[in-house]
C-alpha cells in the first residue's frame, strides 16, 4: 500500500493554524481565564522533568523544545534556576543533540537545589553561576563561559519586575546570536489586572510591572529581534505568550 508524502502540506497547514490561533482574541482571553482558574492548584508547579521540579506550563516546555531542536544552540543561558528542572530539561535536549551546555544564573542557588542539579545525570551539561544576573561581575563570568563563535540562546526567568526584566533584556539580548531565540518568561502576567493577579506567590506581579511591559520597551529600543508569529500564535495555555523572540540575521 502506498500513500502520498504529505509532510510539506502538513507543516503548511500547521503554520496556517498557528497564525489563525494567534489572531483569535476570544480563545486567548479564555485561555488566560482558564490559567487563572488553575492557579490556586499551583498548576505550573505540579510537573517535573527527569525527577526535578520544572515549574513550567507544558505548552512552554514543548515550545522551548521546538526552539532548541530547530536552532541547535551551543550555549543556553537561563536566568532563574529555581529548583533546577528547567536547566536540566534544556541540558537533556542538548544531550540528545550531542552538543552544548546550559549556563544557569541565579542570585541565590540554594544548597538543596544545587544538590538536585549536581547529582543529576545531566549535570555534565550544566554550569551554575551565582550572583545578581545583571551585575557586571556576573555578566563577565557568563561571557567567560561562552566559547568563541558559539550559537547562543537566552531564557530570562528570574525576578519578573518590569525594571529587572528590562535590564536583563539589555544585558543578555546582545549575547543572543543571529537565528537564535531569547525567551522572556511569564509575559502572561501582562494580560492580568492587579485584582486578578495570582496571590499565592512570594511576590505579586500585574500588568504594568511585569515581563511583557519590559519586552515591549526593549523591542522599541532595538531592532535586532523579531517576534516569531507562528510559535507565539499557538502559545495559549502558556506562561509566555509573545515572549519568544528571534535574533534577526546579521
Amino acid at each position: 500500500m502506498t500513500s502520498n508524502d504529505d509532510r510539506k502540506e502538513f507543516e503548511a497547514h500547521k503554520k496556517k493554524q498557528c497564525l489563525a490561533l494567534g489572531q483569535d482574541e476570544h480563545v486567548f482571553q479564555s485561555s488566560i481565564a482558564h490559567m487563572l482558574q488553575l492557579d490556586p492548584y499551583d498548576y505550573s508547579y505540579l510537573w517535573s522533568w527527569m525527577g526535578a521540579p520544572i515549574i513550567q506550563m507544558p505548552a512552554d516546555v514543548m515550545a522551548t523544545q521546538e526552539v532548541i531542536w530547530n536552532t541547535k544552540p551551543d550555549v543556553i543561558i537561563e536566568t532563574g534556576v529555581a529548583r533546577g528542572g528547567s536547566v536540566l530539561f534544556m541540558a537533556s535536549l542538548l544531550q540528545l543533540i550531542d552538543n552544548g551546555f546550559v549556563i544557569g544564573v541565579d542570585i541565590d542557588i540554594r544548597a538543596h537545589n544545587r544538590d538536585t542539579i549536581t547529582k543529576h545525570p545531566m549535570s555534565k551539561r550544566v554550569t551554575l553561576i551565582e550572583g545578581p544576573s545583571t551585575s557586571e561581575e556576573t555578566l563577565a563570568a557568563v561571557r567567560a563561559e561562552i566559547p568563541e563563535g558559539a550559537k547562543v540562546m537566552v531564557v530570562l526567568d528570574s525576578d519578573h519586575s518590569r525594571d529587572h526584566v528590562l535590564a536583563e533584556c539589555r544585558a543578555y539580548g546582545p549575547l543572543v546570536t543571529p537565528g537564535c531565540y531569547m525567551v522572556v518568561a511569564d509575559t502572561m502576567i501582562g494580560h492580568v489586572a492587579q485584582e486578578d493577579s495570582p496571590q499565592n506567590r512570594s511576590k505579586s506581579w500585574f500588568a504594568g510591572n511585569e515581563p511583557l511591559s519590559a519586552l515591549s520597551d526593549y523591542m522599541s529600543e532595538v531592532d535586532i529581534f523579531e517576534v516569531d508569529p507562528v510559535l507565539n500564535g499557538k502559545l495559549v495555555l502558556s506562561s509566555s505568550p509573545g515572549g519568544y523572540i528571534r535574533r534577526k540575521p546579521a
